[in-house]
């Protein structure tokens, strides 16, 4: 039986759909109950916030950062936190994220003894790792942006966190960046995330291991 090109090409189309609809189902239900605007935080939440890195250039934070960077100053003016775990990627080439967090936490007020760093949380799955593993982070809040937040909190409760997600603002932020990180959460973000959380890229990680380097 011969397979018709555009009959692969249909199958491949649903085949991406299912996926896709399934990781923004695994988003919502994850998040269901757990994300909050700042000023709607409640008396018993987590005093750890976890700050999630993004484009820094030059020392200075990029709008998304900023955004993120400014809730977490609120928070910790209104004595919501006592603690502040700054997770990115702090090499020189992806611009100092982490120094660049820590800078403008200090410069805003913020105590250096009340910031964590992790300098090498590359992407959200690593930093839910590494905040459970490496910093004991049991309980803990997680700042990001409303499209981003869903999958930040399935992937911390994948690693035994009890999280909730604070949405930050989007000031200054492009109606076409908007809609580009919604188009990439939903088409490759989002289905990453869900198989990071039930071990399938780990496992996928760790057969590439045995052959050619993963990247």
């Amino acid at each position: 039986m011969r397979i018709r090109p555009t009959m692969l090409v249909w199958w491949g189309a649903t085949a991406l759909s299912f996926v896709v609809l399934v990781a923004s189902t695994w988003s919502l239900v994850a998040a269901r109950g757990r994300v909050v605007e700042p000023k709607n935080l409640s008396a018993g939440a987590p005093t750890t916030l976890i700050v999630l890195g993004a484009k820094a250039a030059d020392g200075e934070p990029g709008t998304y950062l900023r955004n993120r960077l400014d809730v977490a100053v609120q928070l910790y003016r209104a004595g919501r936190v006592d603690r502040i775990l700054n997770s990115g990627n702090d090499s020189d080439d992806a611009g100092r994220e982490v120094r660049t967090m820590r800078a403008y936490l200090e410069a805003a007020g913020v105590p250096a003894v009340a910031i964590v760093d992790d300098p090498i949380g590359m992407n959200t799955a690593a930093t839910c790792r590494r905040s459970a593993e490496e910093f004991g982070v049991r309980r803990a809040l997680i700042v990001t942006q409303g499209f981003h937040v869903g999958r930040a909190v399935g992937l911390c409760r994948a690693e035994g966190i009890d999280v909730t997600g604070v949405i930050a603002p989007c000031d200054g932020c492009t109606g076409l960046s908007l809609v580009r990180n919604y188009f990439r959460e939903a088409l490759l973000s989002r289905p990453r995330a869900m198989f990071n959380a039930f071990g399938v890229g780990q496992i996928c990680q760790r057969k590439g291991r045995r052959g050619r380097p993963v990247r």
